[in-house]
């Protein structure tokens, strides 16, 4: 009698959460840059331009924050989804 052992894909796992923060970091430490970047162009540029540095510099925390948490909590699709089955004692 032939034992039905379960395979596991290793490409479809996800990345390790360490690797996934710290890329999150990044894109939220960039994005706070170009927002330091819109504040100082927001005391340099003549008064048209410096209202639109600051606006982005006022509504780009709330993007940077959205950009930077999304990442972990993706929807798994279809083929991913393992059914558990309780192991035999054989």
């Amino acid at each position: 009698m032939a034992k039905d052992k379960q395979v596991f894909d290793i490409t479809n796992a996800p990345l390790a959460l360490t690797r996934d923060q710290a890329g999150r970091q990044k894109r939220y430490f960039i994005s706070m840059m170009i927002r330091t970047v819109c504040f100082i162009l927001t005391v340099i540029l003549p008064s048209p331009y410096r209202w639109i540095a600051l606006a982005g510099a006022a509504g780009l925390p709330y993007f940077a924050v959205v950009i930077a948490n999304a990442g972990r909590e993706t929807i798994t699709r279809p083929m991913q989804i393992i059914e558990e089955k309780p192991l035999s004692l054989d």
